[in-house]
């Protein structure tokens, strides 16, 4: 605190009876110099006792404050819940606005359709179409860094990884696993927005971008995506209007398997995104804000799937054009409904349908085979996934004549007799045609 708000000025008294008294008083005519002294070291003592008063009295209130909880902005009793709970939120909203406002996922990124296309036009050897003419597709997934808690979470995650390294075999995409924190304050559900970022300005000969999490299996190996239907769209979700646009649902999308187009939009999507995700105070106070604010959401800190679904919901205007909810069929489904299905479709279906009669990609959503905690058991959820993973490790394994003994069950049994004859059907050189027509 500086000299004048302790009550002293530069050394001239102030005029009125307001004024701050000198340090040193002008002595009188005749008067002893000792005495002037003397008196003026009295005055100098009583200011100093002064100050020690009022410095103390300070301590004093600020201690009673942080014990007690003294906030003279709001009322002691509130007499309305909804009313504190509403103070509560605007507070928050305003905290977390006055946090985010310098945070960014990287440099402004600017013009960038207009630099991916003369990219591709001087990079004849790197087409943003695969043979057949099929735009080119990356899918991203990812794990932590570290080795799981529980041992069998490792087993299960490269079971994970196999499953889609079969299914981008089968459709020409390319895959990319990772498993880095490519920025620290964007750990845990927010590490994809940093990752997708920066393969997008990394891959310019990639038109799709589609995450996936390690917790989701492609479990009908047949089907494929029908771009064709996206091509006015930049991000195709799976999810249902009602929920999204009626409801605000903090369930009415799943951001555990999601596809964006690499331009310019998906660029700044990302970027709007982004703010809620930072780690510590940002999150928390997100959080507050998206459990007011969606219907059934639980409150905890903010994650991926609500700042998506609050983004779309408050700045509907400038984002929906681009956004293709999809549930035609399963690009995310609900683990839960299908997993002891699995025998009646084989039964009744065959692969390549996608929908609810044979699932394109089963989600295990609430398990965390990798962590020490979930919203379901973990043998049930590991049980759960050794049938997801078998069930679509038969539509793999039957190109080779074998089939596991049970979807319960890692041994397989032979199911066609051996030949030692090349393929000679053209149906047998169409791996998806083939799996489509076995059950």
């Amino acid at each position: 605190m500086g000299q004048e708000g302790m009550g002293y000025s530069s050394g001239k008294a102030g005029g009125g009876g307001g004024g701050a008294l000198p340090m040193t008083a002008a002595r009188a005519r005749g008067a002893s110099p000792l005495s002037t002294h003397h008196r003026s070291r009295k005055i100098s003592r009583t200011f100093n006792n002064v100050k020690i008063t009022v410095l103390c009295g300070l301590v004093t209130i600020l201690v009673l404050r942080g014990t007690i909880g003294l906030n003279l902005s709001l009322p002691s009793q509130p007499s309305d819940a909804s009313n504190a709970t509403a103070l509560n939120s605007s507070e928050a909203a305003a905290a977390y606005a006055a946090a985010v406002g310098n945070y960014a996922l990287g440099p402004n990124v600017s013009g960038w359709d207009e630099q991916r296309r003369r990219w591709l036009a001087q990079n004849k050897g790197f087409p943003a179409t695969v043979p057949g003419g099929k735009p080119r597709i990356l899918l991203v997934t990812g794990s932590q860094p570290g080795p799981c808690d529980n041992p069998l979470g490792d087993h299960y995650l490269l079971k994970s990884t196999k499953n889609k390294i079969d299914y981008c075999r089968f459709h020409d995409i390319e895959i990319v696993h990772n498993l880095a924190h490519l920025d620290n304050e964007l750990a845990g559900y927010w590490a994809k927005l940093p990752l997708l970022r920066r393969l997008m300005l990394s891959h310019p000969e990639v038109e799709w971008i589609w995450w996936m999490d390690s917790d989701a299996l492609f479990t009908d190996m047949a089907f494929e995506l029908p771009l064709s239907r996206y091509d006015n769209h930049n991000l195709i979700i799976h999810g249902y209007q009602d929920l999204l646009f009626e409801k605000h649902s903090w369930i009415a999308l799943n951001t555990g398997s999601f596809l964006f187009r690499n331009c310019q939009w998906s660029l700044d999507l990302l970027a709007a995104w982004a703010p809620m995700g930072p780690k510590g105070f940002i999150r928390e106070e997100a959080g507050k804000i998206l459990t007011a604010y969606l219907k059934g959401r639980p409150a905890f800190e903010a994650d991926d799937q609500s700042a998506l679904i609050h983004l779309l919901l408050s700045q509907k205007e400038k984002w929906m054009d681009k956004v293709y909810i999809e549930n035609s069929y399963y690009l995310h489904g609900f683990w839960a409904g299908l997993v002891d299905k699995y025998e009646e479709m084989m039964e009744n279906h065959h692969p390549g349908l996608g929908d609810e009669r044979w699932p394109f990609v089963t989600h295990f959503v609430g398990c965390k085979p990798c962590g020490s905690y979930g919203d379901y058991p973990v043998d049930r959820c590991l049980k759960s996934m050794e049938r997801a993973f078998n069930f679509a490790d038969n539509q793999v394994l039957r190109l080779y004549g074998f089939a596991h003994k049970g979807l319960e069950s890692p041994k397989i049994k032979r199911i066609r007799s051996q030949t030692t004859k090349p393929i000679n059907d053209k149906e047998n050189l169409d791996v998806k045609a083939k799996m489509s027509t076995t059950s």
